[in-house]
């Protein structure tokens, strides 16, 4: 295609491309940013295979500018030999040999038309960036490589050594794909450090600080003063990219931003040289995919955004994190393309050593719902079958099937649905398009879409106010992005609505704008349609989870229901932080999650006694309640079991009597085992149905309780037949030779008998219990029933013991008797002799 290929570095490896093209019909190709590779490969892979070459880019404003950079370099418009195709924008003709594309249009078309009828080659660039739309595309490119088209040609292009496990990929059972290694050819890139001052914060709780945004614009105008060429200037999103933009005002050049939401024409502006220097302020859309001509500085404020998922609550959003130092390198990079450049970190060499080595792929860490729902429309039973570079955390893919069957979109066994299939064919995250879906017939298409396409973006509403965001976008000056995505939403909107257009528009004139942008919101998330509480000044979601509004956004603290379009929850707060919201009204609340309305009756235990009350619930959200006057039993039952479990078994009435039979039970559990039952507090609440059984129906107070008769429960628990030797295991007293009978202590580890030990003579031996396994313990007392001695041997003690107790107490007792032999002496509960009268 190119007769006169420019002099990139990776025109070297275009010969071995070639082979590899031909011999194996795969391959990858590993080179660093800036070496030509989106610019020179495309067109060597169409001189080799037929058909069309499909190229994917990250961003559509990636794959707009690729397209125009080869274009030019065959001296044609955009839209003949080379083309683009991209989310509400296509230039392509029947002429048209390379086509660039973002990979999520590649996506859809894949599930549309899975032979890609017409393509010969697909090249997948900066698949190093794991992308979860990237990953997938490749997986099932593979699969149609290996099922459905063996001559579809697949190259991959790495910036990093991700190469090698690609080709392992890309070769299926065979041996690896081959991968070309072209090396980098940047110029020298000089790093200053620019940390901000000590005392100021770069972050707070609601994302970057005022102060370090000064701080980056200060750093800009240094990198000006100090260095030559055109500035590339790295922020995290689009509102610290306003935000920087603002704080230039009045610099010595010309100031773009450069963002996704930019209409095109605002993105061709930012990319194209002048006659001035300029500072193009960006996201990460520059990071590595995107060539910025002129550009010699790079100012990095070394953050990104990243999506972040808490499967627990349900919470899903894009998170500010610290850039790794992988993405931090390529950012620098930039700078070093044209000749010897500069890049300014506003961050400390220290700061830098703790950065994370690479960015974590975002199939580990992004909402799986969209994938879940891709995966199934493909008709894979197991995302495990997949060509995969990581495989999904599993509690992630189970919780994006969980929403899915939720909207409808998915079976139980994970086959997708009539309605999924239509809701994949929205270009949105699935609850965004069941939004659409739904919410046309509501609110009509128009602001269905409206409300949707502002969703789909990284929008930071003031306030945290949806609908003073959706008001600010209609007149704003930097939404054409936006206004793109509405267009194109509406048009299938109103396809899918049902009934026509005048009806759509009928319904959606009864709403004013701001319960139609809550509605719409709480179809897109009915786990977090949330309530306030009561006496508080936090909310309650649907989905259980506690939310807060910030102090300083006093918008909407007084609504009492909101919709919540973006929530998230930072380390070691209870509640998640409420960053988007609009007002609901209940009934609107009921509309949109109607399914998660349900009655329930709830028995509990709580102010000592049994409390019954029929709940009406959305999700989490109490609605109203009215008690119960007669629960079930079983219910009831269930009450008392969770408060012993949780406040003990002593809330039972255990009598004297009791506590002694389940003293006696419990010897003999641990003396014979089974099947004399286990009495511990973990059994008996682990068994409350076996043994205090329909006793506990009856109850309703702390004073029922106390009626339980728990002697009678106990002997329940006794086996049969052995039930009736339980006195003569373990009985509760024992006849001494004095006559006494004595009770027998089984609260210690072994039963214990404390008896005076005159009343003991003539035994020589201890009794034993448990036929004959255990004997008991004897606490001999002298006549005042104080301990003289402790011995389960009494005939060693008769022998060694004894002769210093009778010679200790004799003195002290004198009118009791006190044997030389106690085996013959006569045992008597009384002294010698009666005391004299007087």
């Amino acid at each position: 295609m190119l007769a006169a290929p420019p002099d990139l570095p990776v025109a070297a490896g275009l010969a071995a491309l070639d082979e590899a093209l031909r011999s194996h019909g795969v391959a990858v190709v590993h080179a660093p940013p800036g070496t030509g590779k989106t610019t020179l490969v495309p067109p060597a892979v169409a001189g080799v295979v037929e058909g069309r070459v499909v190229v994917t880019q990250p961003s559509r404003i990636a794959a707009r500018a690729a397209a125009r950079r080869l274009a030019h370099l065959l001296g044609e418009p955009v839209g003949e030999t080379v083309g683009y195709s991209v989310r509400g924008d296509r230039r392509t003709s029947p002429r048209t040999r390379v086509e660039v594309v973002t990979t999520g249009l590649l996506l859809r078309r894949i599930q549309h038309d899975p032979e890609l009828a017409g393509v010969g080659a697909v090249v997948l660039d900066e698949v190093h960036e794991r992308h979860l739309d990237a990953d997938l595309t490749l997986a099932l490119l593979i699969d149609i490589r290996a099922n459905l088209r063996d001559d579809l040609a697949l190259v991959a292009m790495s910036a990093t050594i991700e190469a090698e496990r690609t080709a392992t990929l890309l070769a299926g059972d065979g041996e690896g794909a081959p991968v070309i290694h072209v090396p980098g050819a940047l110029h020298p890139v000089q790093t200053v450090w620019c940390p901000l001052p000590a005392g100021l914060r770069r972050t707070d709780d609601r994302g970057i600080t005022p102060a370090f945004h000064d701080h980056v614009a200060a750093t800009v105008r240094r990198g000006l003063a100090e260095h030559e060429g055109d500035v590339l200037v790295f922020v995290p999103g689009v509102a610290e990219v306003d935000a920087t933009v603002r704080r230039l005002a009045g610099v010595a050049a010309d100031v773009h931003p450069l963002h996704g939401r930019l209409s095109g024409a605002e993105q061709d502006r930012a990319l194209t040289e002048g006659p001035r220097r300029r500072v193009i302020v960006s996201t990460a859309v520059a990071e590595s995919s995107l060539t910025v001509p002129g550009v010699r500085i790079v100012v990095d404020a070394g953050f990104s955004r990243e999506p972040r998922t808490d499967h627990r609550r349900g919470l899903a959003s894009l998170v500010t994190v610290a850039v790794s130092r992988a993405a931090a390198e390529q950012r620098a990079g930039r700078a070093g393309r044209l000749g010897p450049g500069a890049v300014l970190r506003c961050w400390s060499q220290a700061e830098h050593a703790h950065l994370a080595a690479h960015p974590e792929p975002e199939i580990a860490t992004a909402d799986l719902t969209a994938f879940a729902l891709e995966v199934a429309c493909w008709g894979s039973d197991d995302v495990a079958d997949l060509a995969l570079l990581d495989q999904p955390p599993a509690h992630a893919l189970a919780s994006a099937r969980e929403v899915l069957v939720e909207l409808g979109a998915m079976t139980e066994d994970g086959r997708a649905t009539a309605r999924g299939r239509v809701i994949a064919g929205v270009p949105t995250d699935p609850r965004l398009a069941r939004a659409l879906i739904d919410g046309v017939p509501l609110v009509g298409a128009r602001r269905a879409a409206e409300v949707v396409a502002m969703l789909s973006e990284d929008v930071r509403a003031p306030g945290a106010d949806l609908v003073a965001a959706l008001r600010s976008l209609r007149g704003g000056q930097h939404s054409g992005s936006w206004r793109s995505q509405v267009k194109r939403l509406e048009d299938i909107a109103s396809k899918q609505a049902a009934g026509g257009r005048g009806a759509v528009a009928d319904a959606g004139h009864r709403l004013t704008d701001d319960v139609a942008v809550g509605l719409v919101v709480a179809l897109a998330h009915p786990d977090r349609i949330a309530r306030k509480r009561p006496g508080s000044s936090s909310y309650l979601m649907t989905s259980g989870t506690g939310a807060a509004l910030d102090a300083r956004d006093p918008g909407l603290v007084r609504v009492e229901w909101l919709a919540v379009g973006d929530a998230d929850r930072r380390p070691g707060q209870r509640d998640a932080r409420i960053r988007a919201a609009a007002p609901l009204t209940e009934d609107l609340a009921l509309e949109a999650a109607g399914s998660q309305w349900r009655e329930v009756d709830e028995v509990i235990w709580s102010g000592g006694r049994v409390q019954a009350r029929r709940r009406t619930l959305l999700g989490a959200i109490e609605l109203g309640s009215v008690p119960l006057s007669d629960p079930p039993a079983q219910a009831v039952t269930e009450a008392i079991s969770r408060a012993l479990s949780s406040e003990g078994i002593g809330l039972l009435n255990w009598s004297e009597a009791a506590t002694a039979l389940r003293a006696r039970l419990d010897f003999l559990h641990r003396a014979l085992g089974d099947p004399w039952p286990d009495v511990s507090d973990e059994a008996l609440t682990q068994n409350l149905h076996e043994w205090l059984g329909p006793q506990l129906a009856r109850v309703r107070s702390a004073a029922d309780l106390r009626r339980i008769d728990l002697v009678a429960a106990l002997r329940a628990l006794l086996p049969w037949p052995q039930a009736g030797r339980l006195d003569e295991l373990a009985p509760e007293r024992v006849e001494v030779p004095s006559g006494s009978s004595v009770r027998i202590d089984y609260s210690a580890e072994q039963p214990v008998l404390a008896v005076r030990l005159q009343e003991v003579f003539g035994w020589t031996a201890a009794p034993t219990l448990a036929d004959g396994r255990v004997p008991l313990l004897l606490h001999l007392l002298s006549p005042a029933r104080r301990p003289a001695a402790v011995t389960a041997d009494l005939e060693s003690f008769w022998d060694n013991g004894y002769p210093g107790v009778r010679a200790d107490l004799r003195g002290r007792y004198p009118k009791h008797s006190w044997p030389e032999d106690p085996r013959s002496a006569t045992p008597t509960r009384r002294t010698n002799a009666a005391r004299p009268r007087r």
